[in-house]
């Protein structure tokens, strides 16, 4: 059971990027994403869709090799845990002076290669959207870090973690609490899916660089 295997792909897996199970004291299954509750533990790989598997197809019984009691509302019970990490840790970030707020010196980061990820608000405009991204872009393709950005909260949570109003843009900065707080939010991110769109941008950039040392 200290084998790191997801029960539900049966692939091996580094921590971070599973979820540890234990059996509650009243036999139901309950999440260790800091995996240090005591006893036996199984793990899944640390996606949505992967829990729900494994609660519908019975698997976390097999794990244990004993009748438990998954609740209706696991996967949800985890995504509530980890968005409360991600926040608490942008919001501690923004206490030691690792998050920029508003379009223009979000851009600004981005630009200076200053930032370690970008949030936008899910109610963010596609306009400022735009404009950040085309900073982004421009940094990775002049040899800079790719910025990845993030549409996880709302407005209003980003506001009320950061202590501001109307926060619809900030950027993350890449210093020790901003880093810390970039860890919970592409863990968030990965188990709500992924950012498929950063992915495609990226390994676009990486293959234009490829083809143009090929040329050289």
């Amino acid at each position: 059971m200290n084998d790191r295997t997801c029960i539900v792909s049966r692939e091996r897996r580094e921590p971070d990027e599973l979820i540890r199970f234990v059996v509650g004291p009243d036999g139901a299954i309950v999440p260790d994403l800091k995996r240090n509750l005591p006893g036996r533990g199984c793990w899944v790989s640390a996606e949505r869709l992967h829990v729900e598997k494994a609660a519908a197809k019975n698997l976390f019984a097999r794990a244990f090799k004993r009748q438990v009691d998954v609740p209706p509302d696991l996967a949800d019970q985890i995504d509530r845990i980890m968005v409360r990490s991600a926040l608490g840790a942008v919001g501690l970030a923004r206490k030691a002076g690792a998050v920029a707020l508003g379009a223009a010196k979000v851009e600004n980061a981005v630009r200076g290669g200053e930032a370690s990820c970008v949030l936008h608000a899910t109610d963010a405009s596609p306009d400022g959207v735009r404009k950040i991204t085309q900073a982004r872009r421009a940094t990775a393709y002049l040899g800079g870090p790719e910025i990845r950005a993030y549409k996880l909260f709302a407005e209003a949570e980003l506001s009320l973690a950061l202590g501001g109003t109307n926060v619809i843009h900030a950027a993350v900065l890449a210093q020790e609490a901003g880093k810390a707080a970039e860890k919970r939010l592409a863990a968030l991110d990965r188990y709500r899916g992924g950012s498929p769109d950063d992915e495609a941008m990226f390994a676009a950039i990486a293959e234009d660089e490829t083809v143009a040392e090929d040329m050289e």
